[in-house]
C-alpha cells in the first residue's frame, strides 16, 4: 500500500520514460547556455557598459542567488510536488532573462542576473532530481544519451552564440533567446511531469539562512573586488566590510546549527558521500566555471581575439567538461573503484594547466586548445561521480533535498570561485595600470594575471582531488534495493 509520502501515479513506460526526460532536457538547456554564453560576451559587456571592475558581479549575483534558491526550491518540490515547482523556476528564469536584456548598465544588469539566478537555481537542480524519481541508478547509462546531447550542444552552441552575437549584433541578444526556449519547455513538460510519482513530505523553509548567505557573500566578494582597486587592502572601509562580512558568515552558519531546518540540512553532510562529493564538485565547479568566464578575457585582451574568435577558441575548455562527464558516467556502472575515475581525470587537467602556468603567452594557440581540451575532460569526470554518488546514498524522500544541496555547493563553490578569480583579475589589472591610473590593465599587461589564474585554478583541482578521495564507495543501485524492499507488502 502507498504511503502519503510515497505516492505512484503509475508506473512510467520506457516511452514515457524518454518523453519525460527530453521535456528535462529542454527545461534545462536556457540554464546550461547560460554557463557557456556569457564568458565570450563579458569583454563587449564591459566596454559597452562601462564599470569593468563590476564584471565578476554580473556572474557572482547569478550565482549567488542560485545559491540560495536550490535548496529552497528542493524543499519546495519535496513539499509541494516537482512538477508545479520546476514550473515556477522556469517562469523566474524567464523574467530575469527579459530585465537583463533590457539592462541599461551594468549594475542593473548585475540585479537582473540575480533574479535570473533565483530561477536558475531551481532548473537544473530539479531536473536532476525527477531524472533521479524515475530512472533506477543502473538504468540512466541508457538515458544519458538525453542530457549529453543536451549539455553537448550547449557546449558548442554557447561560446559561439555568445562572442557572434556580442561582435555582430548586440550582447542582450544572449538573454533574448531564453525567452522562447522557456516557453517550449513549459508546454512540453506541463502535462507530462503529472504522471510522476510523488514523494511528498513536509519541511519548513529557512529564509532567513538564506539572506545570510547572499548577504555575507555579497559583503566579502565586495571587500575581494575593492581591496586594492577602490580602497587600500588595510583601509576602513575594506577591513569594515571584511568584519560584517565574517559576522554575517558566523551568523548563517548558527542558523545552520540551531534551525529546526537550515538551508542545507547539517545531518545531511553526516553522510560521508555527501560531504565528501558534494565539496569536491564544488571545488571543481569553481575552478571550471571562473575559467570559462576568465580565459575569454585571457584570449581577447592579452592574446588580441575577436569576440567571436575567443568564443571559437573557448569551445574546447566547454565541450570537453561534457564529454568527460559522459565518458566518467558510463565507466562509473562498470568499475568498482569509481571514484579514481575523477581523481585519475583532475590529476591530468592539473598537468594540462602547468604548462599555461608557467609560460603564459609562450605556447602555440594550437597547444593552448589542446591543452584547454584535455585538462575540461578531466574536469569534467568529477560531475556524474558525484553526484550519482549522492543520489545512491540517501533515502527517496530525501532525494530532492539532497541534490539541491549537492547543487547548492556547485553553485557556492562557482561563486568563490569567480570572486577569487576575479578578485586576482582586477586586482592584477589595477596594479598594472598603475596607482593614479583609475583604471583595468588590458591588452599585454594582464598576461602576468593570467599567470596566477592558473595557479589558483591548479590549486582548486588538486584540492577537489583530495575530497573525492574521501568519498566512501558504495555498491551502486544499494538504494533502489532498500527502497524495493520497504515497498514490498508486510
Amino acid at each position: 500500500m502507498a504511503t502519503p509520502d510515497s505516492t505512484p501515479a503509475h508506473k512510467l513506460s520506457q516511452a514515457e520514460i524518454r518523453s519525460i526526460i527530453m521535456g528535462l532536457m529542454t527545461a534545462m538547456f536556457p540554464g546550461a547556455l547560460d554557463a557557456t554564453i556569457m564568458g565570450p560576451a563579458l569583454p563587449t559587456i564591459g566596454r559597452e557598459l562601462g564599470n569593468v571592475e563590476h564584471l565578476p558581479w554580473v556572474i557572482s549575483s547569478y550565482l549567488l542567488m542560485s545559491t540560495a534558491s536550490a535548496p529552497l526550491f528542493g524543499k519546495l518540490s519535496d513539499i509541494h510536488g516537482r512538477r508545479i515547482i520546476l514550473l515556477a523556476s522556469i517562469a523566474i528564469f524567464a523574467i530575469g532573462s527579459l530585465l537583463c536584456a533590457l539592462s541599461p548598465n551594468i549594475i542593473l544588469l548585475a540585479l537582473a542576473r540575480g533574479v535570473q539566478g533565483i530561477g536558475g537555481g531551481g532548473l537544473v537542480s530539479l531536473c536532476i532530481t525527477i531524472i533521479g524519481d524515475i530512472v533506477p541508478v543502473r538504468q540512466r547509462p541508457r538515458y544519458q544519451i538525453y542530457t549529453s546531447l543536451m549539455w553537448t550542444v550547449s557546449s558548442l552552441a554557447g561560446p559561439v552564440l555568445g562572442g557572434f552575437f556580442a561582435e555582430k549584433y548586440h550582447w542582450s541578444l544572449i538573454f533574448w533567446i531564453n525567452l522562447p526556449i522557456c516557453l517550449l519547455a513549459y508546454f512540453m513538460i506541463n502535462n507530462k511531469l503529472k504522471k510522476l510519482p510523488r514523494h511528498e513530505r513536509p519541511h519548513k523553509l529557512d529564509f532567513g539562512g538564506a539572506v545570510l548567505l547572499v548577504v555575507a557573500s555579497v559583503l566579502l566578494q565586495l571587500a575581494l573586488t575593492s581591496g586594492g582597486v577602490r580602497y587600500p587592502w588595510m583601509s576602513v572601509e575594506i577591513l569594515g566590510t571584511v568584519a560584517v562580512g565574517l559576522l554575517a558568515t558566523g551568523l548563517f552558519i548558527w542558523r545552520l546549527l540551531t534551525a529546526e531546518e537550515p538551508l542545507v540540512p547539517l545531518s545531511l553532510f553526516a553522510n560521508k558521500v555527501v560531504r565528501a562529493a558534494s565539496s569536491a564538485t564544488g571545488v571543481a565547479m569553481g575552478v571550471f566555471i571562473a575559467l570559462s568566464i576568465y580565459v575569454p578575457i585571457y584570449f581577447e585582451n592579452a592574446l588580441g581575439f575577436s569576440a567571436t574568435e575567443s568564443g571559437l577558441a573557448l569551445m574546447p575548455l566547454m565541450v570537453g567538461s561534457t564529454f568527460g562527464a559522459i565518458t566518467a558516467g558510463r565507466l562509473m556502472m562498470r568499475v568498482q573503484h569509481y571514484r579514481r575515475i575523477p581523481m585519475v581525470g583532475m590529476g591530468i587537467s592539473v598537468l594540462c594547466i602547468l604548462p599555461m602556468f608557467l609560460s603564459p603567452l609562450g605556447l602555440p594557440v594550437i597547444l593552448l586548445e589542446v591543452l584547454f581540451g584535455v585538462a575540461s575532460v578531466g574536469i569534467g569526470t568529477v560531475f556524474p561521480v558525484s553526484m550519482i554518488s549522492v543520489q545512491n546514498s540517501v533515502s527517496l524522500h530525501q532525494l530532492g533535498t539532497a541534490t539541491a544541496a549537492v547543487s547548492f555547493m556547485r553553485n557556492f563553490g562557482s561563486a568563490i570561485g569567480v570572486a577569487i578569480f576575479g578578485a586576482i583579475v582586477i586586482s592584477g589589472g589595477a596594479t598594472a595600470a598603475g596607482p593614479h591610473s583609475g583604471g583595468i590593465a588590458m591588452g599585454q599587461d594582464l598576461i602576468g594575471v593570467f599567470h596566477w589564474i592558473f595557479g589558483a585554478a591548479m590549486i582548486g583541482l588538486i584540492l577537489s582531488i583530495i575530497l573525492i578521495s574521501l568519498m566512501p564507495e558504495q555498491r551502486l543501485g544499494s538504494r533502489d534495493e532498500k527502497s524495493d524492499v520497504a515497498r514490498m507488502p508486510k
